[in-house]
C-alpha cells in the first residue's frame, strides 16, 4: 500500500505534524504489527511523529522553554522514545474512532508533559511538609478573613485528626505545593496510581469531616460514600 497520500488529522494537531502521519490509519496498525523491515520503517515513522509532537508541546510550555536548547532537546527525545513504546504496546486498544495519528499524538503530549516536569524539578528539593507548617493566606476584608480563617482551621484540624501522616504529606505536596504527581511518585519510589488513591482517600475523609462540622452542604456529605 502506498504511503504517499496523506490523510488529514484533527484540527488540534498542528500542520507541522501532518507530514509524519502519511499512512492511512489501518496501514499504521498493520505495519506496526508486522516484523522485519516493514515494521522497522513504520516504527521509525512513528518515532518521527512523536518527535514532532514532543517539540510542539515543549514549545508551548513555559517550563520547557526555560530548560534551554540542549536540555530541551534531551527531553524531546526522551519523551518521543517513551511515547513510541507506549503507542506500540497499546496498538490493540486502538478502535479507529479517530485517526491513528490523532490517537498517537496524545501519547506524545502526555509523555512530554511528564518529561518536562521531571526536568524542571530535577535537582530541586521536594518539601514534604505537614499541615502544621502552612501559613495563612491573607484576604481582602475582615469578614472574608474571619470566614477563611475558620474554614482553614477546620481543614487543618480535619487533616490532623482524620488523615494519616502519609496522606497529609501527599495532600500538601500535590494540592498546596503543586508538586507534579509523577515527580512526587518518582521521588517517593511509588506509582502515580498509588498517589492518586492516597489523594482520593484523603479527600473523602476530609469531606466527611467538614460535612460533620457544617462547612459542607448535606448533598456533599451524601456524595462522600460514593
Amino acid at each position: 500500500m502506498s504511503d504517499a497520500a496523506e490523510l488529514p488529522v484533527e484540527e488540534h494537531v498542528p500542520q507541522s505534524l501532518r507530514a509524519a502521519g502519511a499512512l492511512p490509519r489501518d496501514d499504521w496498525v498493520i505495519r506496526l504489527s508486522m516484523t522485519g523491515r516493514v515494521r522497522e520503517e513504520a516504527v521509525a515513522r512513528l518515532h518521527d511523529l512523536m518527535l514532532r509532537a514532543a517539540r510542539h508541546q515543549v514549545g508551548r510550555m513555559p517550563e520547557g522553554i526555560r530548560l534551554g536548547a540542549a536540555r530541551r532537546e534531551e527531553v524531546v527525545h526522551s519523551a518521543a522514545d517513551e511515547a513510541t513504546v507506549s503507542v506500540i504496546s497499546r496498538l490493540s486498544t486502538f478502535e479507529g474512532r479517530s485517526r491513528f495519528t490523532t490517537w498517537a499524538y496524545k501519547f506524545g503530549v502526555i509523555h512530554t508533559l511528564v518529561e518536562v516536569r521531571r526536568a524542571a524539578w530535577s535537582g530541586r528539593e521536594i518539601p514534604l511538609r505537614g499541615i502544621e507548617e502552612l501559613s495563612e493566606t491573607p484576604t481582602s476584608s475582615p469578614e472574608a478573613h474571619a470566614e477563611g480563617r475558620d474554614l482553614a482551621q477546620a481543614v487543618r484540624e480535619g487533616m490532623l485528626e482524620v488523615l494519616t501522616p502519609h496522606q497529609r504529606r501527599v495532600a500538601v505536596a500535590v494540592l498546596v505545593d503543586e508538586i507534579p504527581i509523577d515527580v512526587l511518585a518518582e521521588r517517593l519510589g511509588t506509582t502515580r496510581s498509588a498517589l492518586y488513591k492516597t489523594l482520593h482517600d484523603a479527600r473523602k475523609r476530609l469531606r466527611a469531616h467538614l460535612s460533620a462540622q457544617g462547612y459542607l452542604p448535606a448533598a456533599t456529605a451524601t456524595e462522600v460514600g460514593r
